[in-house]
């Protein structure tokens, strides 16, 4: 293979002659892709180009490349559906037939700086819950969130069992009534610090989501960023066209 058909980059055509049959079930999760000679001996091209092949297969999500052992196919990504209903992280994986748990790393009081009085609503150095969990997807760590809740509103969170849906818990134990959230999706990059927690490389992929969650009187209950494996997920959007649009269409 010499060249690309009608001037599609050569690394493209090759990335879709993988993905093809990783689709079409040649090659399954967990399987071993050949190494980067024998891909190179095999297409006759360059290392360079099957190394942009190889990227670009990891970029979205098909193989993940393990130190010292090799490149693997990947489970499919999540779909997570950005839909007007508000659902904790437990519902979403629920509804994609995932089992899903949190491991705890932080749970204490802080201090509110400028940046939390602010999106809270609350009087700068106020009393906050400052709650940081891993959350996982079966078995593999997908989120990184850091969740933070006036103290006033839920005094004794600090000692509660929060391995599980926050908002439930809020709602059952302290009878706050959720209304409506706002969010923000950013695509990043891996930390460091996030890399090494979530078990992937410095400077991987990553989406950062921020929410604040509103009560029905229209208090901030909840701040939240949350460092998501992009190697894991992918967002859709349902939308509709009004009758005037389709009119005019």
């Amino acid at each position: 293979m010499t060249e690309g058909k009608q001037g599609v980059a050569l690394y493209y055509v090759i990335k879709e002659k993988l993905l093809e049959k990783i689709k079409n079930g040649g090659m399954r999760v967990g399987d071993q892709l050949p190494t980067e000679n024998e891909l190179t001996q095999q297409f006759q091209v360059s290392r360079t180009t099957i190394r942009l092949a190889m990227q670009q297969l990891e970029l979205e999500g098909y193989v993940r490349k393990v130190q010292g052992k090799g490149t693997f196919v990947s489970k499919p990504k999540l779909k997570e559906s950005l839909t007007p209903s508000i659902k904790s992280f437990q519902e979403q994986m629920n509804g994609l037939g995932v089992k899903s748990h949190a491991k705890v790393l932080e749970q204490g009081v802080v201090p509110a700086d400028m940046t939390l009085a602010e999106k809270l609503k609350i009087e700068l150095k106020d009393p906050v819950v400052k709650l940081v969990r891993l959350r996982y997807a079966d078995s593999e760590p997908l989120q990184y969130s850091t969740s933070f809740i006036p103290w006033k509103l839920a005094p004794g969170l600090t000692e509660d069992d929060c391995t599980g849906s926050l908002f439930e818990l809020l709602r059952t134990k302290y009878h706050i009534a959720l209304q409506r959230s706002i969010e923000s999706i950013e695509p990043i990059l891996q930390s460091k610090h996030t890399a090494g927690l979530l078990e992937v490389k410095p400077g991987s992929p990553a989406f950062l989501l921020e929410s604040i969650t509103f009560a029905e009187d229209d208090r901030p209950i909840e701040y939240s960023s949350a460092v998501v494996r992009g190697d894991l997920t992918k967002f859709t959007l349902e939308r509709f066209f009004n009758k005037e649009e389709k009119n005019e269409g």
